[in-house]
């Protein structure tokens, strides 16, 4: 069992926005917070515009893949944050839960997948400033 608080990103394709946030918070936060990230409906691949507007600023999430969320993974998270995928994901007693109203970058062009980036991280930053981390 690790002391590091753990946070779950879910969203439908597991594909854009889930993947970005979890790019943002390994960049962000190192090795002091254990990031997971899963769809209710996966896709086959990560959206390579999504893959493109984390490359421009130095993160690489090319070797992700997308992935089915389960139970196990939803009940040992501590912060679960969920992205326009419905009621997919399980509740528990004493988890924190975050819904990011976000775009689905699914089809749109890199302009668009800028913003949705852009303000992912805004999001991720303020998560930091919440979350229990060691800082030294």
């Amino acid at each position: 069992m690790s002391d590091k608080p753990s946070v779950l990103f879910v969203c439908v394709h597991n594909a854009g926005r889930s993947q970005m946030a979890a790019g943002w918070l390994r960049h962000l936060a190192g090795d002091t917070v254990e990031v997971r990230s899963a769809g209710s409906e996966p896709a086959l691949q990560i959206n390579p515009v999504a893959v493109e507007a984390m490359r421009e600023v130095g993160i690489d999430i090319t070797a992700n893949i997308p992935r089915k969320l389960d139970y196990e993974t939803a009940e040992s998270s501590d912060v679960l944050i969920t992205m326009g995928c419905g009621d997919v994901c399980p509740v528990f007693p004493g988890k924190r839960y975050l819904d990011w109203k976000l775009d689905d970058p699914a089809g749109q062009g890199i302009d668009a997948v800028r913003l949705i980036r852009d303000a992912i991280k805004v999001r991720v930053e303020q998560l930091l400033t919440e979350l229990p981390v060691a800082t030294g």
